[in-house]
C-alpha cells in the first residue's frame, strides 16, 4: 500500500507539474501572439510613412525642378 500511495503521490506531482508547464506555455505564446500584433501594426505604420515620404519626395523634386527652370530662364 505504502509503494502505491508513494506512486500515486509521484503521479499527482507530475500532473501538477504538467500543468504549471501548460500555463507558462500558454502565457508565454500568448505575449508571442501580441508581441506579432505589435509588429504588424508598426509595419504598417512605417510602410504608410514611407509612402508619405515618397510623395513629399516626389513634390520637393517638383519643386526643385520649377526652381531651377525659373533660374535658368532669368
Amino acid at each position: 500500500m505504502e509503494a502505491q500511495s508513494a506512486a500515486t503521490q509521484e503521479i499527482a506531482r507530475n500532473v501538477a507539474d504538467a500543468a504549471s508547464g501548460t500555463e507558462i506555455v500558454s502565457r508565454t505564446v500568448s505575449g508571442v501572439a501580441g508581441a506579432a500584433t505589435e509588429t504588424g501594426s508598426a509595419a504598417e505604420q512605417v510602410l504608410v510613412s514611407g509612402a508619405d515620404l515618397s510623395r513629399e519626395a516626389e513634390h520637393l523634386s517638383a519643386e526643385v525642378a520649377h526652381f531651377l527652370a525659373s533660374v535658368r530662364a532669368a
